[in-house]
């Protein structure tokens, strides 16, 4: 079974000159996912160490 195409020829065309202006091309950095674990890390590292000195603080601890 063939499906019709969502849009036309046309469209397509439209679409195609959009993504293909230079406004689109912007080249990223590659991800790297270690970077984020240890961002992430040192985050939850702060926020859990002022958390325990503001419980402290309070004489919870």
């Amino acid at each position: 079974m063939i499906e019709k195409p969502k849009l036309s020829e046309e469209d397509l065309a439209r679409v195609r000159e959009y993504l293909n202006s230079p406004i689109h091309q912007v080249e990223r950095q590659p991800f790297r996912p270690l970077r984020l674990l240890l961002v992430l890390w040192i985050v939850v590292s702060l926020i859990s160490g002022f958390a325990l000195l503001f419980a402290w603080m309070q004489g919870a601890l």
